[in-house]
């Protein structure tokens, strides 16, 4: 057995593909690739060898590839790069690795794997009886967990896929970034404000009114977190927001393979 455990964890998302190099059960590093269903087990291997050659580390010294995926076409050849070029298993939430979360979605099929393994990740890491977790990915998604319960929650427009809906309707309106300078609302005097404040505080104030009133839904006192590449910007302006955790799902997935993977 080496001396210590090195394991990649892979989220597979409609738009990125997040992978995490993990020691020890402790992340150290992720990276974030486009998401596509052309690629093949080779060149999606390929991509991990060469991250694996920027970090100077052997492909081979990975135990197993822990992944959480939304796109099922390419589950497969995952699996078959992470066996070809690691020469290691690959394990996904919640076919491989259980959750020890009782999912109460009508039907618990339906809720997908990324929704999972946040709410799991959050109830790991805060003690209070009500949580909230939100994640700004692709689309919004708000989760509601009680206890160990996950009773489901709430699927929202994106951030970033509004943003670009947006532009290719309208010809005229500017591309911007949505980095902010203040931290209250201002009336735009130029296009690109107008369009800054109204992203920024516009969801901001959607998700303060969202988890105001999913509260209600929920018993004693409730921490509400946040994750996904969005939650940073909107943290400075989103008073319900406790915490933010970026890194939220793929150190959720090293905590639920605990004492269901072992080394090699």
């Amino acid at each position: 057995m080496a001396d210590s455990e090195h394991h990649l964890v892979i989220d597979v998302g409609n738009t990125n593909t997040k992978v995490g190099v993990a020691r020890n059960r402790q992340l150290l590093e992720s990276f974030v690739l486009p998401t596509t269903v052309r690629d093949t087990s080779d060149t999606f291997g390929l991509k991990i060898f060469e991250l694996c050659r920027h970090l100077r580390i052997s492909p081979n010294r990975f135990q197993s590839w822990l992944v959480s995926s939304v796109v099922p076409p390419v589950n497969s050849l995952v699996r078959q790069a992470g066996e070809r070029y690691s020469g290691c298993p690959v394990y996904f939430v919640p076919e491989d690795i259980s959750l020890p979360l009782t999912n109460a979605y009508a039907n618990p099929q339906e809720v997908g794997a990324d929704r999972l393994v946040t709410a799991f990740a959050a109830r790991k890491l805060f003690d209070t009886p009500g949580l909230i977790v939100i994640d700004f990915g692709t689309a919004t998604t708000v989760e509601c967990i009680q206890g160990w319960t996950y009773k489901g929650g709430l699927i929202c427009p994106g951030v970033l896929s509004s943003l670009q809906a947006l532009g290719g309707k309208t010809v005229k309106l500017p591309r911007i970034d949505l980095e902010v300078t203040r931290r209250s609302v201002c009336i735009g005097d130029s296009t690109v404000t107008s369009m800054k404040h109204g992203f920024v505080f516009g969801f901001a104030a959607m998700i303060e009114g969202l988890c105001s009133r999913l509260r209600l839904s929920l018993e004693g006192e409730v921490t509400v977190v946040a994750t996904g590449g969005f939650a940073s910007t909107l943290e400075p302006v989103c008073s319900c927001l406790d915490v933010v955790q970026r890194e939220l799902l793929l150190q959720g997935l090293l905590w639920a393979s605990e004492g269901q993977v072992r080394p090699a």
